[in-house]
């Protein structure tokens, strides 16, 4: 199964470190956030990734070019007027990365559906390139699969604004809105499992996903919530690098489940 990890945006909240590099290509512990996002579904053996970059898109390719050079012991053999590699041991994780181009200002559901060739017609997971979290998506993907639904979100409940899930008895999202400062309902953490009809709420580039398709799920009974109770917790301010950063400087943290 394929996850798509959306990390195309500005980042303009974090500016310090985004104005040089795409948010999710901002280090903790000495490696991308992206990165460590991607060790969490790897861990789960999800090794398929689709990455919709945009904002300083070839940062993004540039790293994922030199990863496996840069885990690996080789000689570079200049002999004879030769120019050769030879790798004698290599420490990568096996996976596959897809990087695409999404453009510079599409919004989040135009990034998605700019990869639908890459997802062919079948069922994928989502998430944001600027949170990490220690959710089972082997537990995920089960609960989504019993409920036969279109969407699966994780929610969870941070102080963060973030936009807020109505959610019934049955775990159903009955509606869908953007959060107030004091609110203290459950938010849409991403890590999201998504059926291909997903692609018949996206209907351009200046689509929002957290908006009119997420809504419009919602409102037909296509939208349900996994509620997690584990640590979550996104990326965008300095402040919030700072936490994630002190957590993993001091081994304490909690999404590092691999």
């Amino acid at each position: 199964m394929k996850v798509v990890l959306l990390a195309g945006g500005r980042g303009t909240r974090i500016s310090e470190e985004s104005q040089f590099r795409p948010k999710p290509m901002v280090e903790l512990g000495g490696m991308p956030i992206l990165w460590h996002i991607m060790k969490l579904y790897s861990h789960y053996g999800f090794n398929d990734f689709i990455v919709c970059a945009g904002y300083k898109q070839h940062v993004i390719k540039d790293w994922f070019s030199a990863y496996f050079l840069h885990n690996s012991d080789v000689t570079f053999d200049f002999t004879g007027g030769r120019n050769e590699l030879v790798v004698h041991a290599q420490r990568c994780e096996p996976w596959k990365v897809t990087v695409v181009d999404t453009g510079l200002d599409t919004m989040t559901g135009g990034r998605i559906r700019r990869v639908r060739e890459y997802i062919s017609d079948e069922r994928f997971m989502m998430t944001y390139g600027d949170a990490v979290c220690n959710v089972d998506i082997g537990k995920l993907l089960e609960f989504h699969a019993a409920h036969g639904r279109i969407a699966t979100l994780t929610a969870v409940r941070p102080g963060q604004e973030k936009g807020v899930l109505d959610i019934d008895e049955n775990n159903s999202v009955r509606s869908f809105r953007e959060k107030s400062a004091k609110d203290a309902s459950p938010i849409n953490a991403g890590f999201m499992v998504l059926e291909p009809r997903i692609f018949d709420y996206l209907e351009g580039d200046s689509t929002i996903f957290e908006r009119t398709p997420l809504e419009r799920l919602s409102a037909e009974g296509e939208l349900k919530s996994y509620i997690f109770d584990g640590f979550w917790q996104c990326m965008d301010s300095k402040r919030e690098h700072d936490i994630l950063e002190k957590l993993y400087a001091e081994g304490k943290a909690p999404w590092k489940v691999w």
